[in-house]
């Protein structure tokens, strides 16, 4: 008996190989998107919600603070976009 007839024969095998046929399936049937991302806000900002201003503002914050941080650390390049 070679090598490989003792891997097929293995009840380790059997088990990894159908614990990845069920990864597999489990994924195909969630897909990839399982937690989405939430949008941003759109419309008129006064009828935005209280989490909607939150995330916007949480945002936006980093975005400028990111600008900030550039233009203090010496760094004046104009970022377009």
């Amino acid at each position: 008996m070679t090598p490989l007839d003792k891997a097929m024969r293995s009840k380790n095998a059997f088990l990894a190989f159908s614990g990845l046929v069920t990864g597999v399936a489990i994924w195909a049937i969630w897909g990839g998107d399982m937690f989405p991302a939430t949008e941003d806000p759109t419309g008129a900002p006064e009828t935005w919600t209280r989490e909607e201003l939150r995330r916007w503002l949480a945002a936006v914050g980093a975005h400028a603070q990111d600008l900030a941080l550039g233009w203090v650390s010496g760094n004046k390049t104009r970022q377009t976009g």
